[in-house]
């Protein structure tokens, strides 16, 4: 068997490790989604990637000359975890999710065969042939504001055969040479949810972004107004960036809270999801009051008067604008 037979052999068997721990794992329980990430292998996405922080960050590539680079490469191509794909100045820009968060968001979007689909932030386009796949690449369309992202993108998903509108434009403000939509995809974390994307979805559209290192999912009854409730699942993203973009707020630690509490994941939700509307030490008063509550009983509602978030009801006593200006008092 020649090199390359055999470096293909090895990427297909990675490939379908991943496909099968997924599984294992109850995140493929649609057939159409796991039929998707079998057809798709995340290699051709993630040609290098980068490892650890500062000064340490090391490239790994997948034609590395060094065999033990290139074995290092596919191990972490194929490991469920977010890979650091593009650094500006040592800041992340771009990367690839982790696959597991990937298929239960695919599996929250509740697509249906002709929907439309608008993904904001392309990354390296894995999630974008995920869904060209499913929908057909007709229906999706992937935004993302850096143009070499996209251009690299683009001849990712073309070397599998998958040609989705690939558009180089800030995500905030949609797509509406391409709308209307009926489902909204974002891979960006959000301070607020940019009203203009309300404006391009058909009524009854879901929108399903990372917030407050929650995942919001929305559904639009029309251009003025869209309300729902956080999943149950943590996400944690690039900032979205762009002119029209606001620079989400930073929790920060507060003092004088309990340790255990200032790094339980579910109070830093609630606490950034509140920042500015709550002191840190009325977050934890409101937490424990409430039995600890879980990021589903949290939700957002969206109009052009304002937005805002809440827990249990909208119409209850637990209402908060959200994105406020200022952070956590910390203090």
């Amino acid at each position: 068997m020649g090199a390359h037979a055999e470096a293909r052999d090895l990427r297909e068997t990675a490939h379908a490790a991943q496909v099968r721990e997924l599984t294992a794992a109850g995140v493929l329980v649609d057939p159409a989604w796991r039929a998707a990430f079998e057809a798709v292998p995340r290699h051709v996405f993630v040609p290098y990637f980068w490892t650890g922080r500062g000064a340490g960050h090391e490239r790994l590539w997948g034609e590395d000359p060094d065999p033990e680079r290139r074995a290092r490469w596919l191990r972490g191509v194929y490991t469920d975890a977010p890979l650091a794909t593009r650094l500006r100045d040592g800041e992340l820009v771009s990367s690839s999710s982790q696959p597991s968060l990937m298929a239960k968001m695919l599996n929250a979007l509740d697509v249906r065969d002709g929907h439309d689909v608008l993904e904001i932030g392309t990354g390296s386009g894995y999630n974008a042939a995920l869904l060209c796949h499913r929908l057909g690449d007709e229906h999706v369309t992937t935004v993302d504001l850096d143009e070499e992202i996209t251009e690299s993108a683009r001849t990712h998903l073309a070397a599998l055969g998958y040609r989705p509108t690939v558009v180089t434009g800030d995500g905030a403000r949609g797509c509406p040479s391409r709308a209307p939509f009926d489902r909204i995809l974002v891979t960006c974390t959000l301070p607020r949810v940019p009203l203009a994307w309300l404006g391009q979805c058909r009524p009854g559209a879901r929108i399903l972004a990372p917030l407050s290192t929650g995942l919001i999912a929305l559904t639009v009854r029309d251009a003025e107004f869209a309300e729902g409730r956080f999943l149950h699942t943590a996400a944690y993203f690039v900032p979205l960036r762009g002119a029209t973009a606001t620079p989400p707020a930073e929790p920060g630690v507060p003092h004088g809270l309990p340790y255990e509490l200032v790094e339980n994941e579910r109070f830093q939700f609630m606490l950034l999801l509140t920042a500015g509307a709550l002191h840190p030490r009325e977050a934890l008063d409101l937490w424990r009051g409430e039995g600890r509550p879980a990021r589903e009983r949290f939700g957002v509602t969206v109009t052009p008067e304002g937005q805002w978030s809440w827990l249990d009801d909208p119409q209850g006593p637990y209402v908060w604008p959200l994105g406020a200006a200022q952070s956590p008092d910390t203090a």
